[in-house]
């Protein structure tokens, strides 16, 4: 136990550290508010003592007690101020992309891109560079470097490209999984509307999470302005993480302060599958699949999914037929089939997944082996 004196705003506190908790002293504290809280506290010889995790709770931000130096280091919570210092570290990461879809010379498309690997590897989305040839890649810095596309995605909307280049700037990706809430600080990076206007960054906020809009996986939203042109550049949090590749793919024409961005997790398994197999390896039930009519329209909902035909063999060889309906796959609910591709993320075609099946009225449980994604 150690006791040590901090000053906060001018007020004088005494802590201590007992057991990894940091437990402040003392008459006032000043949080920087206007409301006040209350904390779980302690009286102990004729001293209030408050818990650290009650403070952080309160205050925002985290803490960490080292047991070797006897300290605990306080993090402040993310603020606004902090936008500048993220674009100026994020921004080398961030790439131009341009190239030709027609003969003609002059009608020229571009995109952005964002570094995955310090010797040339870029991800973008697979809708940039589809169809695009004569691929220029231009960093941060301003050199210009050929682009080669080498894997590409359109489900996920995602693609690699390759560039003769060392020494670049990866992208700090947000660990997986996601540690994100409505309502914080994000930025996009990118390119929107003229290639002069590369790495232009506009602010928002995390709108909402786990969206489906015509996607095969689910997709953050963002009120951060994603115009065309900003395809492919990062969503990036105030720690400087990439948390989603932003994709306009999934913005109709017209609508404002609503864009949409592919989660790390997403990002990370789609490239992870092209260093490995050199293509997603994506696993099927082997079923087409309908939802009910609350999943269709976005309200909350726990019916299960229709079966409206069969093509695996492995759904063959268990009986599944026109009419069942699945409950669960691997022991977890689902009632969207974005839920459904989300699970077997974590599965190979080939591999067994259970799945609760109503047939004939009767529930029950079947081992189901994966089919390759049509």
């Amino acid at each position: 136990m150690e006791e040590h004196t901090v000053r906060h705003k001018g007020l004088r506190l005494a802590g201590i550290i007992v057991a990894g908790a940091l437990l402040m002293t003392g008459t006032a504290w000043a949080a920087g508010g206007t409301g006040a809280s209350r904390l779980d506290a302690k009286v102990i010889d004729g001293e209030v003592y408050v818990k650290a995790s009650s403070l952080m709770k309160s205050l925002g931000g985290t803490g960490a007690y080292d047991a070797k130096t006897h300290s605990y280091a306080y993090t402040p919570p993310q603020t606004q101020s902090q936008v500048p210092d993220v674009i100026k570290n994020v921004s080398p990461s961030v790439v131009g992309i341009i190239g030709k879809y027609t003969d003609d010379r002059f009608a020229l498309e571009h995109g952005t891109g964002v570094i995955w690997k310090s010797d040339g590897w870029i991800v973008t989305n697979a809708h940039v560079v589809k169809d695009m040839s004569n691929i220029v890649v231009v960093t941060a810095d301003g050199k210009e470097y050929q682009g080669k596309r080498m894997n590409i995605d359109e489900t996920s909307d995602l693609a690699l490209v390759k560039i003769n280049a060392t020494n670049l700037k990866p992208a700090a990706f947000a660990p997986v999984p996601l540690q994100l809430s409505v309502g914080e600080t994000v930025i996009a990076i990118g390119t929107p509307v003229s290639f002069s206007l590369r790495n232009t960054a506009t602010t928002g906020v995390l709108s909402g999470m786990n969206r489906s809009v015509s996607s095969y996986y689910k997709l953050l939203q963002t009120d951060a302005a994603i115009n065309p042109g900003n395809s492919g550049g990062p969503l990036v949090n105030l720690k400087g993480e990439v948390i989603g590749i932003n994709s306009l793919k999934f913005v109709s024409d017209g609508i404002e302060s609503l864009g949409f961005s592919i989660p790390t997790d997403t990002v990370r398994y789609v490239v992870n599958q092209f260093f490995k197999y050199g293509r997603v390896m994506r696993p099927s039930l082997g079923v087409e699949l309908e939802e009910s009519w609350s999943a269709v329209v976005g309200l909350p909902t726990t019916e299960p999914l229709a079966v409206k035909s069969v093509w695996g063999a492995g759904a063959k060889n268990i009986g599944l037929r026109q009419g069942d309906q699945i409950y669960s796959i691997a022991g977890k609910q689902v009632s969207s089939i974005a839920e459904v591709n989300e699970l077997l993320k974590s599965y190979l075609p080939g591999q067994t997944v259970q799945v609760l099946v109503q047939t004939d009225g009767d529930l029950v449980t079947k081992k189901l082996v994966l089919s390759t994604e049509q």
